[in-house]
């Protein structure tokens, strides 16, 4: 399984410098050291905008992820697998089926992932979402640690809908993907699994 993304770690680091800054600078304030606060602001300031500015220009250099059927997915401990896709005569129109793994990789906690949503695109950028099934499994699930399940989903696609894949991606909620440099940053398209 892939493990975490070695830009974590450092994003956690540069969090905790940036709150030890912030309370070295009120504590200069609160002295009466404006002066020192004001410069240590600055720094900090200065840091920030170069790690953002690498942050958005890994998002626009980075290529889009392409994954396989079987490849996995993961968002911290929680992670996500096409394990198969196929058309199916379902009538009155036939309709693209795709199963998928959810599984917990972590050791002690249950897991779960809100606001996470599948969808199929096309090679004309066109967007399937899943038909309501109130019977369907739930993707945010809460998961025991180790524990997977295999769920379903269907789509209708018309039949000439070619170069299709499905975006595994977070909607509404905080976009903490935003301040990491990972994939789904600022400018970067979803990964995608290609079906076919």
């Amino acid at each position: 399984m892939p493990m975490m993304n070695p830009f974590e770690p450092l994003f956690l680091l540069l969090a905790l410098v940036t709150l030890v800054t912030l309370v070295t600078a009120a504590v200069s304030a609160l002295r009466g050291r404006w002066a020192q606060a004001g410069r240590i602001l600055r720094r900090l300031g200065t840091g920030a905008a170069a790690y953002f500015a690498v942050v958005i220009a890994a998002s626009i250099l980075e290529p889009r992820r392409t994954y396989r059927v079987g490849d996995t997915q993961c968002f911290d401990d929680w992670c996500i697998a096409v394990v198969a896709a196929q058309r199916v005569d379902a009538p009155p129109a036939p309709l693209y089926e795709v199963s998928l793994r959810i599984s917990n990789r972590a050791r002690r906690v249950p897991m779960g992932e809100k606001g996470t949503v599948v969808y199929l695109t096309d090679a004309r950028g066109r967007r399937y979402d899943p038909l309501p099934d109130p019977s369907a499994i739930p993707l945010d699930t809460m998961l025991q640690p180790g524990e997977s399940l295999i769920v379903g989903r269907r789509f209708d696609v018309p039949i000439d809908a070619k170069g299709l894949g499905l975006i595994y991606t977070h909607e509404n909620g905080f976009p903490i993907g935003w301040f990491i440099i990972s994939e789904g940053g600022w400018f970067q398209k979803p990964p995608v699994v290609r079906l076919d």
